[in-house]
């Protein structure tokens, strides 16, 4: 789009009507834009053609239209994060990462939706409600940026912007069918986006880009991971993003694993994976199998680290609206905060409560390992002692690939397909498989690999476990719907990570599965929006 508007084949404007008209015609189904700046969208465009009309420049991103995350500010509009309160405060200025965006020519469309608080792997709150997935629009859009991965799926944005503290870039892309990255952590800066688990700097929230390729992946990069951060925040070490184009897959060494040994993937995720491997060996990449170390001991040191506080950071944010908590009268937005509250209530109880050995005792295997690591605020002393737990595990994790010789890693980026709407909470443990490289700080992202067969939807076997169930109930009627393969390479090696997804979109977009265009149906097919 931006090779076109430079050459004049076609004007921004044109480019933000079109996209315009695309959101209006989705969006009543999807909610996934939830704050439009269409009218200041226009003016930035007639601006961005006056400049190419003056032989100006273009910029990169040259009048691209883009949308934003609700995390991040963006001059004139809230940043809610799902909470009444703020929904009528109005920024001031955009953060640095978005105005880097607007100064590399790109124009804002609007906000998208998130999970209140952005927690969740589904996007609901009771400022805008909840927003579905263009696959099927009984099913969830994953979150936290799950707005966003629902808008660029449907074609009503060419380019968003996400963050990531628990995959929430990379299980909203994996959702939805496209495609997102997030970098090495301390890359990008987390100034200008909201706050929940602030001082919490042990597990870094990063943001990054969901598109429809990784093409755009790398040039949204280029743009945000540009020299000059370091002067507006110190945290940002000056080191410089390498160009994936000068990575050789040649003589790469790539690990594979399907199965974390935490919860089981279902069978679409394990297929996508090892024929993801089979499409890097064709490249000359040496794939091996191999077993990660102890992911249930990282998932445990995860949980302890990010609910170290007893969520009381989060319990401040949302008491002071009864609306926040869903006490207001409404059964359905009792029923939407079910979740959420559950955790808040449940995370100030005394750490190693009796309930996490009876739910181990009642075959809750899972609940129990989120009840045990994640219950509870814990001293400065126990705090001190998982830090060091995971620096241990990163050292014993960057060993083992040092031992193999691996440069990236492939894996499955969630459990699951799509959620149905209102099961993230129960299946917090599917997220172990991106969490993983939160707790490790290496770069990962998410390309849309294939869908789910008809005849193929699950293979778990019966259980008592409540997650295990659950998992099942999401896997039944799964047929059709997206699934994503995750790529990790080792710290501030983004453009390894982003070559090899590159080499696996191009493979990927040649079979018959591939997820291109989301068919806006409802499982029972009665309200299909004829949206194509």
């Amino acid at each position: 789009m931006a090779e076109h508007v430079a050459s004049r084949a076609v004007s921004a404007s044109e480019l933000v009507e079109a996209h315009i008209a695309r959101i209006e015609a989705v969006n009543p189904a999807l909610n996934a834009v939830v704050f439009a700046c269409f009218e200041q969208a226009r003016r930035d465009a007639e601006a961005a053609d006056a400049a190419i009309r003056r032989g100006d420049a273009p910029g990169p991103l040259h009048g691209v239209p883009i949308t934003i995350k609700g995390s991040f500010d963006v001059a004139g509009t809230p940043t809610t994060i799902g909470l009444t309160r703020r929904r009528k405060d109005q920024m001031a200025k955009d953060g640095p990462l978005i105005a880097r965006l607007r100064a590399a020519g790109a124009i804002v469309l609007g906000k998208t939706n998130v999970p209140q608080l952005l927690m969740g792997n589904e996007t609901d709150n009771p400022v805008f409600g909840r927003t579905r997935n263009p696959w099927n629009l009984d099913r969830s859009p994953g979150g936290s940026s799950g707005g966003e991965a629902a808008i660029i799926a449907a074609g009503g944005s060419a380019l968003g912007m996400g963050s990531d503290i628990g995959g929430s870039i990379r299980l909203p892309a994996h959702a939805c069918g496209i495609h997102s990255f997030k970098p090495t952590s301390g890359r990008l800066t987390m100034l200008g986006h909201a706050q929940v688990f602030a001082g919490q700097e042990a597990i870094v929230c990063q943001p990054g880009p969901l598109a429809r390729s990784t093409k755009d992946l790398q040039l949204a990069m280029k743009v945000l991971a540009a020299p000059g951060q370091e002067k507006f925040d110190p945290a940002i070490p000056p080191v410089p993003f390498l160009d994936p184009a000068a990575v050789s897959l040649s003589g790469l060494r790539v690990g594979m694993f399907t199965d974390n040994g935490v919860i089981q993937t279902a069978p679409a995720l394990r297929r996508a994976v090892l024929e993801a491997g089979a499409a890097l060996r064709e490249r000359g990449v040496t794939v091996e199998e191999w077993t990660p170390p102890d992911v249930p001991e990282a998932t445990r040191i995860y949980l302890g680290l990010l609910f170290g506080d007893g969520m009381a950071a989060a319990r401040r944010a949302v008491r002071r609206s009864r609306r926040d908590l869903g006490f207001t009268g409404n059964l359905r937005d009792m029923w939407r905060n079910l979740g959420l509250n559950s955790y808040l209530l449940s995370m100030g109880l005394p750490r190693q409560w009796v309930s996490s050995r009876m739910l181990e005792l009642t075959g809750q295997h899972q609940l129990a390992v989120v009840f045990k690591e994640g219950l509870g605020r814990v001293s400065t002393d126990h705090y001190w002692q998982l830090v060091e737990r995971r620096n241990q595990y990163r050292a014993r994790f960057i060993s083992e690939l040092d031992a193999r010789r691996f440069d990236a890693v492939i894996c499955p980026p969630d459990a699951l397909p799509a959620l149905t709407h209102g099961t993230s909470y129960t299946l917090f443990t599917a997220l172990s498989y991106a969490t993983l490289f939160n707790l490790l700080g290496m770069p990962a992202g998410v390309v849309a690999a294939t869908r789910v067969r008809k005849g193929e939807e699950s293979d778990r076997p019966r259980s008592l476990d409540i997650v295990e169930r659950c998992a099942a109930k999401v896997e039944h009627q799964s047929a059709g719907l997206p699934v994503g393969v995750q790529v990790a390479a080792r710290h501030w090696r983004e453009d390894v990570a982003l070559a090899v997804m590159a080499a696996l979109e191009d493979h990927f977009r040649t079979q018959p599965l591939y997820p291109a265009h989301p068919t806006m149906r409802e499982t029972s097919g009665a309200s299909d929006t004829g949206v194509r």
